[in-house]
């Protein structure tokens, strides 16, 4: 009997220490707001890709797959991003996120960023343990992707959107 209640012992410490030490969905998600605000805020780099409609920035590692009209396939690795423009809309525009917002009105995160006239956000769903759906945007620009890394990813989305520029 001593060594079952030694054994349960040990497995609720471990349980509790495995739980300490991982972030929670709820901080992830703090940093993650945090660091695309930040991304949004910041001056966009320079542009080094384009097309008949619009001018942006891929960081490295991130390579254009796919070109259909107003969308963009990227790849990361084994990770896609999609990249969807409409170049009728400004940086100020609203109407991409409104639209993405009738077609999934549930969302774990919905946040959005003004600065200057231009209009951010960022909409997080968690899919499952460790994987979300995320959708970054800056006006009639928004990327989406399916993800394990919420913060790293979600930057690199912000980071892209906000380069976009309409020829």
């Amino acid at each position: 009997m001593k060594l079952f209640g030694s054994k349960i012992l040990l497995m609720i410490i471990a349980i509790v220490g495995l739980t300490a030490c991982s972030a929670s969905f709820e901080e992830e998600l703090e940093e993650t707001k945090t660091a695309v605000e930040s991304e949004f805020n910041n001056e966009a780099d320079k542009t080094n890709n384009s097309n008949d409609d619009i001018e942006y920035r891929v960081p490295f590692g991130v390579e254009k797959e796919e070109e259909t009209p107003n969308n963009i396939l990227l790849k990361n690795g084994s990770r896609t991003y999609i990249l969807f423009y409409n170049q009728h809309e400004d940086s100020g525009s609203k109407v991409v996120y409104e639209s993405t917002l009738k077609q999934q009105p549930e969302w774990d995160a919905n946040v959005t960023f003004e600065q200057d006239g231009d209009f951010g956000y960022l909409l997080v769903k968690k899919l499952a343990e460790d994987n979300y759906q995320i959708v970054t945007g800056v006006g009639g620009v928004k990327l989406t992707t399916e993800s394990q890394n919420l913060k790293s990813d979600a930057v690199t989305m912000m980071e892209i959107a906000n380069s976009v520029i309409v020829k």
